[in-house]
């Protein structure tokens, strides 16, 4: 059952728009010191607030909430001890075993105690759009686009202040304060720029961007005339092909191949990736690689591990007096 220090928590994050996934422990056979009922939150940097399990345990929940954060998705998530619920087929320690839509089994090796299930499910805060304009078109975004889980913010003839996080930055002014709306959302490298515009009038604001100081790759990733083409003639219709472009990029992954199937003048660069997840060279489980994680300078390189006894064994296995982390 949820406390009420966690209930609050989860209202904070939520009303500061920040990411996390909630872990409730759904079943846990014993000898464990977790309980069914159990719930914890798990932050985008991988930070854990509750108990959901110790440490080895905790790994896998900070992986696979990531994991959730990233697609946005529920995730049942299965932990298998060494010994007791053992597949029949062999795997690698820490790998995933064979698993159905919606859950996923690892196998922990250093879980002592029985088998937990856990319930990932992330709640997302609802990306925001900017929409600089006060015309039907922009009208129309802000009415289908509350539809598609997005957050409309109306810019109206002030120059909008975008953030780093948010999604889209949307025209749609005919003529109005154009140039400075579309500076600021190039400077905050928002993943999707679009301008309302007939292209004889889009290809004249660029050059006035170019003109004025804008390098060409920034004025690449505008996509004017904004949307796709599916000769939409009224404001809800266009509206309805520029979203489509925004869903686009929103669902996109930072794969190569997706990323240039969306087009070079709709994606700007990736944000900062989460975490690197690494295999700890001594159990084979697969960590994150945060500052609080267990490692050792070896060779050159930061060896991460789910524990200070793998790192130990590590330090003690190649000679180094002292670990680190």
């Amino acid at each position: 059952m949820i406390s009420p220090a966690i209930r609050e928590r989860t209202q904070q994050l939520t009303t500061k728009g920040v990411a996390f996934v909630t872990a409730t422990v759904v079943r846990a056979q014993r000898p464990t010191s977790v309980q069914a009922g159990n719930v914890a939150l798990v932050l985008g940097d991988g930070t854990i607030e509750g108990f959901v399990g110790g440490v080895c345990t905790e790994h896998s929940v900070r992986l696979y909430s990531m994991k959730a954060i990233q697609t946005g998705r529920p995730l049942l998530l299965r932990i298998l001890p060494n010994a007791g619920e053992q597949p029949t087929d062999p795997v690698t320690a820490g790998d995933e075993l064979p698993d159905v839509e919606g859950a996923v089994t690892v196998q922990n090796p250093c879980l002592s105690g029985g088998a937990v299930e856990i319930f990932l499910e992330p709640f997302l805060p609802a990306p925001r759009v900017l929409v600089v304009g006060e015309t039907p078109i922009a009208g129309a975004l802000h009415r289908i686009g509350a539809e598609l889980g997005l957050e409309l913010t109306m810019a109206g003839r002030e120059t909008p202040q975008p953030l780093a996080g948010d999604l889209a930055l949307i025209v749609a002014a005919h003529g109005r304060d154009e140039l400075a709306a579309l500076r600021a959302a190039l400077n905050a490298g928002l993943p999707y720029v679009g301008l309302v515009a007939s292209p004889k009038r889009g290809a004249a604001i660029l050059a006035e961007l170019r003109d004025s100081g804008v390098s060409q790759d920034l004025i690449d990733t505008i996509d004017v005339p904004a949307g796709l083409n599916i000769s939409a003639q009224t404001p809800s219709e266009i509206a309805l092909s520029i979203l489509a472009r925004v869903v686009a990029v929103r669902r996109s992954t930072r794969s190569a191949p997706d990323r240039q199937a969306l087009g070079p003048s709709l994606v700007a660069a990736p944000p900062a990736g989460p975490p690197q997840f690494v295999v700890d060279p001594i159990c084979g489980m697969t960590v994150a690689a945060l500052p609080d994680t267990p490692s050792v300078e070896h060779d050159g390189e930061t060896v991460y591990f789910c524990c200070a006894g793998c790192r130990d064994t590590f330090a003690s296995q190649h000679g180094h007096v002292a670990a680190a982390g």
